[in-house]
């Protein structure tokens, strides 16, 4: 099998970063050629490169993941781990944002089997559990909180505080749940 054209794979590339933009500023799914417009395209281009919805979405999908558990390690190799750890948390929030206009969808996706839900809860866990050990092994994050209990934290934050609606409220709520991942000072 041939690789694709470089015009291709930019076409393709370009469309999907314009999904995942759409998609999080979407209150619900956008059509496929809203998509395509936005996008500078043809909604054959589209088509050629994600025949169905459901293969769009997956595709945003796994790009999202993917940028969730490669961004813990680039961020380990840029920022000291809690720095690492928060600035992380603004990428869970993009990712949770994205879903907004591909959430029927990928509900009815996971739903099928199409998407392992099992499987992201895995990565994404791994990739929170990658930043806490660095935490602990630099002194600067607790030993006794689970990537569980971020995870949770993380889902209850976004979800009374949406990162489109509430960034300034999100932001805040972050930033509380930093300050208790931090260890606690030791007495003098």
């Amino acid at each position: 099998m041939r690789a694709p054209r470089a015009d291709a794979t930019r076409n393709r590339d370009q469309l999907l970063a314009v999904a995942t933009r759409v998609f999080a500023s979407a209150d619900a799914e956008p059509s496929m050629r809203a998509i395509a417009r936005e996008a500078g395209v043809g909604i054959a281009t589209l088509y050629r490169h994600f025949p169905t919805r459901e293969s769009l979405v997956d595709a945003v999908y796994r790009d999202q993941v993917a940028r969730l558990t490669t961004g813990a390690r680039e961020l380990l190799g840029q920022l000291p781990p809690a720095a690492a750890m928060r600035r992380w948390m603004d990428l869970f929030g993009d990712w949770i944002a994205t879903k907004n206009g591909m959430l029927d969808t990928l509900l009815a996706m996971i739903e099928s089997g199409e998407i392992a839900h099992a499987q992201t809860r895995s990565e994404l866990l791994a990739a929170i559990t990658t930043i806490l050990d660095a935490g602990r092994a630099a002194g600067d994050l607790r030993s006794d909180v689970s990537a569980e209990d971020i995870a949770a934290s993380l889902i209850g934050i976004f979800t009374v505080a949406s990162r489109r609606e509430q960034e300034a409220k999100a932001g805040r709520l972050l930033d509380l749940l930093m300050d208790g991942l931090r260890p606690a000072a030791r007495p003098a």
